[in-house]
């Protein structure tokens, strides 16, 4: 059974969003569909919006669940920090809005088969478009100690990946590690038990580690928030959803730069600094989903939305 992303946050994405419902919008990680839909039910006849994902199989869904509202949507196997030259292509000029929902979906980790969950014996690949990059086996087979350390430590923030990273060399001495399960098992024998979490796998953070390493997650990011302000028209909002704290400090430190304040250099991406305000954060800190929410979608407890306006 294929098992389609429940999109968090919708209500608020929708309240935030939509200024004018015939104005031309972007869902840059449509995923199997589930925000572009109700994005899509609100628009006007005249309006347009823009569906763009690297993940062909989760397009293909939402291309299936977008049928009702066809007229209004144009799906483009594209990464979001490609924006610019999708509209380029369409004769775009700028967009009323933007959505970005970074992550992992649900469909990709429990129906995809790509070794995203450690709950699973899947192939390790953990690619989102499966036709570019290497796949999180080759950089599991293939890196060196340090190296696996380093990618651990900075995107996980893994306090073990010392010894995780000589857990993974030792055993790939006999046998190269294919499977998420198989890695998962690895990480489990290489953190003591007394240390192992009490409310997530002990394997989560290595995952998101090399999720994020072999998809360039932190540094398309980056890219993209440079170039977020050229594309909005006025009034233009950028909703972004993000489930890790490097992700949100990138946004976050973005959209106080837009907002022409001074940020001292961090270990991340770099973010052009402007030289004047070009856009205006929208609401007060961020925003988190409710209890109840969070009650009916465990997986949205992490969500972190904030909101940017072009001025």
């Amino acid at each position: 059974m294929v098992v389609t992303h429940q999109p968090v946050m919708v209500d608020e994405v929708m309240r935030f969003l939509i200024s004018n419902p015939e104005g031309t919008y972007v869902d840059g990680t449509a995923g199997t569909g589930g925000h572009s839909l109700r994005i899509a039910e609100s628009l006007a006849p005249a309006g347009r919006l823009i569906c763009l994902d690297v993940d062909q199989a989760s397009l293909e869904i939402a291309r299936d669940r977008l049928s009702p509202c066809a007229e209004k949507v144009t799906l483009f196997k594209e990464s979001y920090v490609d924006i610019d030259r999708v509209l380029e292509e369409l004769g775009v000029e700028r967009i009323s809005g933007m959505l970005l929902d970074l992550g992992i979906s649900s469909y990709q980790l429990e129906s995809s088969g790509r070794g995203f969950s450690f709950r699973k014996d899947e192939p390790l690949d953990m690619r989102m478009d499966q036709h570019a990059g290497i796949s999180a086996g080759e950089l599991i087979n293939g890196n060196s100690i340090e190296r696996l350390e380093g990618i651990l430590w900075e995107y996980g923030q893994e306090r073990w990946a010392k010894r995780i990273a000589r857990a993974i060399a030792e055993e790939r001495k006999n046998n190269p590690i294919r499977s998420s399960l198989q890695l998962a098992r690895i990480v489990e024998r290489a953190i003591p038990g007394r240390y192992h979490p009490r409310n997530i796998h002990p394997a989560t953070r290595v995952f998101q580690a090399i999720r994020i390493a072999i998809n360039r997650e932190l540094q398309n990011l980056a890219d993209f928030l440079n170039k977020a302000p050229s594309v909005l028209a006025r009034d233009g909002r950028l909703v972004v959803i993000s489930y890790h704290s490097l992700e949100d400090r990138l946004v976050k430190r973005a959209m106080l730069q837009w907002e022409g304040k001074k940020m001292q250099p961090r270990k991340l991406p770099v973010i052009h600094q402007s030289c004047e305000p070009v856009m205006r954060t929208v609401t007060k800190g961020a925003l988190k989903p409710s209890q109840a929410e969070i009650d009916r979608n465990p997986r949205s407890r992490s969500a972190i939305m904030r909101v940017a306006e072009r001025v």
